[in-house]
């Protein structure tokens, strides 16, 4: 089974921000499969569960709030014995530029608070983690501020771009492997018109 953790914060004054496109990931997975959320009872979470690509997945939504996201799935994890080397976490990354993806095995948490939490209740950070380029350009301020405003524009409708290719990255992470996920993945630009 794979667990496809996305990473934001729950209600309508969170949606639409940058800080929310591992929620807009997952929710585009579901709508995809005809998979429907509900109120998990092993955790502070929204669960969906189904098939992708021959696989059992549940997709999760932690309902804990971003800085807290391990509280919800790492329980859940252990619960249904999924191994951390098949929990996904989708989150966004301040560090990538808009329209860019980085898809890894494992690694740190980049200053990122939610895969912060997963790596302490995991104790380890062996999990892999799909990160959704939002870079800000010219922002001056605080960069909390800037994850958490809504997006308008180009910039939302690029969101939304985002988190179909973000799926579209994870299901070929179930169908052929990671490896083969990142090496086609990785490379993507939406800002570029030929990505192959």
């Amino acid at each position: 089974m794979w667990l496809i953790a996305g990473l934001g914060n729950p209600g309508s004054r969170y949606a639409e921000t940058p800080h929310n496109m591992g929620f807009d990931a997952v929710g585009v997975l579901a709508r995809r499969h005809k998979m429907v959320f509900g109120a998990s009872r092993i955790c502070s979470a929204e669960v969906a569960t189904g098939e992708i690509a021959g696989n059992p997945v549940a997709l999760i939504m932690p309902t804990t709030f971003m800085n807290l996201s391990g509280e919800a799935i790492v329980p859940f994890a252990r619960y249904y014995k999924i191994p951390v080397e098949h929990v996904l976490a989708i989150s966004d990354d301040v560090a990538i530029p808009w329209g860019r993806l980085r898809l890894r095995e494992g690694g740190s948490h980049g200053g990122h608070n939610g895969l912060r939490n997963m790596i302490l209740h995991f104790g380890g950070d062996r999990f892999p983690r799909l990160r959704i380029g939002c870079e800000p350009e010219n922002w001056k301020g605080d960069l909390a501020a800037y994850v958490l405003a809504k997006l308008r524009g180009e910039a939302l409708e690029l969101a939304r771009h985002m988190a179909e290719i973000s799926a579209d990255a994870i299901e070929e992470l179930l169908a052929r492997g990671i490896g083969k996920a990142m090496t086609r993945y990785n490379g993507y630009d939406a800002m570029k018109a030929d990505n192959g």
